[in-house]
């Protein structure tokens, strides 16, 4: 039988705007919460707090910045979209998985980053969706 501490050895976050509740299913097939592009075929997340605030912080929309602790329902594999192209290694241990991501809690006690931080990180998402394919998942 496992022990309390590998019970919780892992967690995932999910950041967005969205309003979700326990038992909740994030799933594939919405848009993703920083463009309008096509519905995604990926659910995206992360195992580290600071990757899920700044997915809180980035979402597109007006409803309040939110994250939940999820869990994957099915395999997981490395976010090749950060992974491969920005953090070779995988040091923000953000993954994505096409099985849906059930929602356990909301992380209710959580300090964002600096306003300017965030702006000029909104700066730099925008100039990215200008200049390239225009998806930001």
């Amino acid at each position: 039988m496992s022990s309390i501490a590998t019970v919780f050895a892992q967690s995932y976050f999910h950041g967005t705007r969205a309003d979700l509740r326990p038992g909740d299913m994030i799933a594939v097939g919405y848009r993703s919460n920083f463009t309008e592009a096509k519905p995604l075929s990926w659910v995206y997340f992360t195992a580290t707090l600071d990757a899920a605030i700044w997915g809180a912080e980035l979402a597109a929309g007006d409803g309040r910045e939110r994250i939940y602790v999820v869990e994957p329902t099915g395999p997981i594999v490395n976010d090749p979209n950060v992974t491969d192209k920005k953090f070779p290694g995988n040091p923000t241990r953000s993954y994505r998985s096409r099985a849906p991501l059930r929602v356990i809690a909301e992380v209710v006690n959580w300090q964002g980053h600096a306003a300017g931080v965030v702006e000029r990180m909104k700066e730099g998402v925008a100039r990215a969706m200008a200049e390239g394919p225009g998806i930001i998942d």
